[in-house]
């Protein structure tokens, strides 16, 4: 059920906690691959590892959104946290690969919890007129840490060789250590009924009914849902591969590794700053029509980074693509929450976010295919046809939807009215 409340304290706290968790999870990444590195691994093994912390959450994605939809988000929040802490801690501590790859594993099964326990919990506390502003500010925290997060990492893991274990383990215990420190935050995210208690007995039954009843294909083909997820997809992947292979580009024009860092910092920040404006450009565009242009412009803009252009043209075209790139994460996730039944909501984000999670194996894997038979060209042709699908797909929803009642499903006095569908608010 939704719980629109008053005051946005709870969603400051809610982004300064998922800002120190990404940071955290950010900054492991890379130095996971740099301690396996120091462990003997090669690329065929670092792939595993890089697989396993995608992977692995896909099993549990939608039973972990089925469990959110019948109870509380913060303890998703709680056990997030915890593994994520754990897994940064012990890949510090490992000592082999294959234990590499399981604390890889619990790294990324942790980011999965907090994940959808953090959106569930915006989702109930925002009214239907609040969610692509409260969205486009939560997702501000994943954009603060994948900024921090990798500086941090390069900062800390230096050397080469021998010295690289140390250093590696010594970034993955700072990781652990930042995101411990989320705990801080994690107060009075929920709300709870207005005498202070618990959801009732019997509307948590009833709850509990409507979301089991609301199979995993029915949310499929709720209209919206499809295209919600895809958009994530792409606007995700792009990100990725962005990140993979803009050294790559780099590499071969000569382009010095720290600009190539300054480059990928500005989309970083560009992409802050149109989450910072969301809500005018909903105002002055449309939520249909804004997805679709911003899809459509930064499939363009994929271009950019194969084409012979001096540093000085491909930093604004950068910023330009980081800035379209902001705008798919908070959307979708408003598009696939207004799109599925109210009682399942929950199970609806954990299904974007297994999109998420095969797209981010799926994609790079079909760009190192691609730049083996094509050249580094080939993956930024494939972004730009990736994002312009994603745009025709945005726009469909808009031209139509289902009757509201047909959107929601939920029955009558089981939580409130159903949400809207996409096509009800601009």
């Amino acid at each position: 059920m939704s719980t629109a409340t008053p005051g946005r304290g709870w969603l400051l706290r809610l982004v300064i906690t998922f800002a120190c968790a990404q940071s955290a999870v950010s900054m492991a990444r890379p130095a996971v691959s740099y301690r396996a590195l120091a462990l003997g691994a090669d690329e065929q093994a670092i792939g595993v590892i890089t697989a396993v912390y995608a992977l692995l959450p896909v099993l549990v994605a939608v039973p972990l959104g089925r469990r959110t939809d019948r109870g509380r988000c913060t303890p998703l929040l709680v056990v997030g946290v915890a593994l994520i802490t754990g897994g940064c801690a012990l890949s510090g501590a490992a000592g082999s690969l294959p234990a590499m790859a399981a604390w890889s594993g619990v790294l990324g099964l942790g980011h999965l919890c907090f994940v959808i326990g953090a959106q569930s919990i915006v989702a109930r506390r925002s009214a239907p007129e609040e969610h692509d502003r409260n969205f486009g500010h939560f997702t501000i925290g994943a954009s603060l840490g994948q900024l921090v997060g990798p500086a941090a990492a390069g900062l800390l893991v230096s050397g080469h060789g021998g010295a690289m274990g140390p250093t590696s383990a010594t970034a993955l215990l700072a990781a652990g250590a930042l995101a411990g420190f989320s705990y801080a935050s994690l107060w009075r995210l929920e709300q709870r009924s207005p005498k202070g208690g618990v959801t009732a007995p019997g509307a948590a039954r009833v709850r509990t009914k409507a979301a089991e009843r609301t199979s995993v294909r029915a949310i499929l083909r709720t209209r919206g849902v499809p295209a919600g997820i895809f958009m994530s997809l792409a606007v995700l992947s792009a990100t990725d591969i962005l990140t993979a292979y803009l050294p790559v580009v780099g590499e071969d024009r000569g382009i010095a590794p720290a600009t190539v860092g300054l480059l990928l910092s500005l989309r970083a920040a560009a992409t802050v700053a149109c989450r910072l404006v969301m809500t005018p450009m909903i105002r002055l565009l449309g939520r249909t029509a804004l997805m679709t242009v911003s899809c459509a412009l930064a499939g363009l803009l994929c271009a950019g980074p194969a084409l012979p252009v001096p540093v000085w043209a491909l930093a604004p075209m950068l910023a330009v693509l980081g800035f379209c790139l902001g705008v798919g994460q908070p959307l979708s996730m408003t598009t696939v929450v207004r799109a599925a039944p109210e009682a399942a909501r929950s199970t609806a984000l954990a299904l974007r976010l297994t999109g998420n999670r095969l797209g981010q194996v799926a994609a790079p894997a079909a760009a190192g295919l691609l730049a083996g038979l094509a050249g580094t060209a080939a993956p930024f042709a494939m972004l730009a046809v990736l994002l312009l699908a994603s745009a025709a797909t945005a726009a469909r929803p808009g031209r139509a939807g289902p009757p509201p009642e047909r959107a929601g499903r939920v029955p009558r006095g089981t939580g409130g009215p159903p949400a809207p569908s996409p096509a009800e608010h601009p």
